[in-house]
């Protein structure tokens, strides 16, 4: 069997959590920083549960996470 090739964009994104869960960044935390409360921009800051729906192609193009 050949050794799979990893999608290098995902997994410039994506990482494993010691669960087994797959994490992201969340949207909306790049500019246009100033109107947004602190409050928001924290949880903005915090990685996101990759949904379960998503799940099966980021395993997909990620063989070895």
């Amino acid at each position: 069997m050949p050794k799979l090739k990893t999608r290098k964009a995902a997994a410039k994104r994506f990482r494993s959590t010691g669960s087994g869960k797959i994490v992201r960044r969340r949207a909306f935390k790049n500019h246009l920083l100033q109107h947004k409360s602190s409050t928001r921009k924290r949880r903005l800051s915090q990685m996101a549960a990759v949904c379960e729906r998503d799940e099966e192609n980021v395993v997909l193009m990620l063989p070895y996470l």
